[in-house]
């Protein structure tokens, strides 16, 4: 069955939902739902939001959310509305106005001007210092390339072919470590670079990472469900892509953007970012080192579940993280929007209810139970709130894998 997608006339405000806690007046850290409006959500959208709202509310933080359509070409009219309409039925809140990426340019300039004033020494060869009192050599990508410095934002002139063909593959998380090469011709032949940004050749803009024997190189972070992480920004990461070469900027920039401009402070997605995480840690850092607007704290509606003394202030440099188990169909492949089965438009279209979608992601969550030897059950989100926990997640690392027969005779369809 495909469903068509169409705007909803439900107002883009925070739902006003029965189990919605009230204002207190406190002002925690929020966590985010960030979805991307390229189509209508499936059953994996819906088990990573349902992660991240009970994450946020077990903790009696807010909640915000942001429609991520930086990447206009991708975005379907309607899609955000229908999102959000999804998310009210489930019982999924959040507190405020959503926040959309698409008005928030200046602001993404703003970040890049600040990153364009550090090199690579100011960015990584001094430990992070909280009290920023660190102040960046001023300048542009350019000039600090044809000074003969190493700027921490380059021009990169490559195509997606030129990065392919030089470029060894990744596992899993379809990260291409970039070669290098116009780094190279940077600090070789500054004057190419010079004369072919005056002849306006197309080209985007890559943050440079330290070299591998840096001994700040290496990003740690601690993950609620797979641990203790380790990547080497050099080696595991790259250079990468900040602005597009058609003017967009890159997801890796805005997420991390936005997230320290909102004071999130709880950050839960898919496995599959566990490598963008330490790239985005990087970039948070450098952000903070130039002087980047002081992230602040929402003042948001905190959940009357959580005791006073989870609350904990608000560090702009270590947010907590939360990788989730991928949702694979029963052909081992990640679940995609063209799924059509599998999205809440079919779902709903079939009469399904909002506790067996919430019941079956809870599930997945390993919130019922081992989910290779029980059934889901339907239950409420406030019901999934009052059975979370991040260790029964943590129990099982595995990817989750969805069987059609068993999802079909669940769901009646």
């Amino acid at each position: 069955m495909q469903v068509q997608l169409q705007a909803s006339a439900r107002p883009v405000s925070a739902p006003a939902t029965p189990n919605r806690p009230p204002t207190t007046g406190r002002n925690p850290v929020p966590g985010r739902f960030a979805p991307t409006p390229s189509g209508r959500m499936h059953i994996g959208n819906i088990y990573a939001m349902l992660g991240a709202w009970l994450s946020a509310r077990s903790r009696g933080d807010g909640m915000l959310l942001r429609i991520e359509d930086i990447d206009e070409p991708r975005v379907v009219p309607g899609a955000a509305e229908l999102m959000m309409d999804d998310l009210h039925w489930l019982g999924l809140d959040w507190d405020g106005d959503p926040v959309f990426q698409s008005a928030r340019h200046d602001l993404y300039r703003e970040a890049l001007h600040c990153l364009e004033n550090l090199t690579i020494d100011d960015a990584y060869d001094s430990p992070f210092d909280e009290r920023n009192d660190h102040t960046p050599a001023v300048g542009s990508a350019a000039n600090n390339a044809i000074a003969g410095t190493t700027p921490l934002i380059y021009p990169c002139f490559c195509s997606r072919a030129d990065i392919r063909a030089a470029s060894a593959p990744q596992e899993g998380d379809r990260f291409m470590v970039y070669p290098g090469t116009c780094r190279r011709l940077i600090a070789s032949n500054p004057d190419t670079v010079r004369r072919r940004l005056a002849n306006g050749d197309r080209h985007s803009l890559r943050i440079a990472m330290p070299a591998d024997t840096n001994p700040h190189a290496t990003v740690q972070f601690d993950d609620a469900v797979f641990g203790h992480q380790e990547f080497n920004l050099a080696h595991d990461v790259g250079d990468t892509i900040v602005r597009r070469a058609d003017g967009l900027f890159s997801y890796q920039l805005v997420v991390v953007v936005d997230d320290l401009d909102m004071g999130v402070d709880d950050i839960v997605r898919g496995r599959d970012l566990l490598r963008s995480n330490a790239l985005q840690i990087a970039i948070r850092r450098a952000l903070i080192k130039a002087g980047f607007r002081k992230a602040k704290t929402q003042a948001s509606a905190p959940s009357q579940h959580a005791p006073q003394s989870q609350y904990t202030p608000y560090n702009p440099e270590n947010p907590r993280y939360a990788h989730l188990p991928l949702i694979d169909n029963a052909a081992g492949r990640r679940l995609a929007k063209r799924e059509r089965s599998l999205d809440m438009g079919a779902l709903r279209a079939h009469g399904v209810t909002a506790e067996q979608v919430v019941g079956y992601c809870a599930w997945l969550l390993g919130l019922q139970g081992d989910s290779a030897h029980t059934s889901p059950q339907p239950m409420s989100a406030v019901e999934a709130l009052q059975e979370f926990d991040w260790g029964k997640v943590r129990a099982d690392t595995a990817d989750r894998s969805i069987s059609q027969d068993d999802f079909d005779a669940y769901f009646g369809l």
